[in-house]
């Protein structure tokens, strides 16, 4: 098992309670392909670094996990299309 952390910045234009069933999809992802998550920070709405689909602002959320290797794939995959995320990104972590 590996150690991994997904980032998640999630639309700031939704609603609270729709940015909460956001993150338990993800969460549900993970633990579907195997994956232990260990703890999940919430940054909050940030400025963006850069405008995307015209949005200046999101909602940033940290997500460590352990899993074998070929789930970050499978989760990567799925929230590409996920309604609501407006980037990701998934490394794995040093032991």
């Amino acid at each position: 098992m590996n150690k991994y952390e997904l980032a998640v910045v999630v639309n700031a234009k939704i609603e609270d309670d729709e940015r909460a069933q956001v993150i338990e999809k993800v969460k549900a992802l993970i633990e579907r392909f195997g994956g232990q998550i260990s703890d999940v920070d919430e940054w909050g709405k940030k400025r963006l670094a850069y405008e995307i689909q015209k949005m200046k602002e999101g909602y940033y959320y940290f997500i460590h996990f352990e899993a074998d290797a070929e789930t970050p794939g499978e989760i990567e995959q799925r929230i590409r299309i996920m309604e609501g995320v407006i980037r990701y990104l998934c490394v794995r972590q040093e032991a």
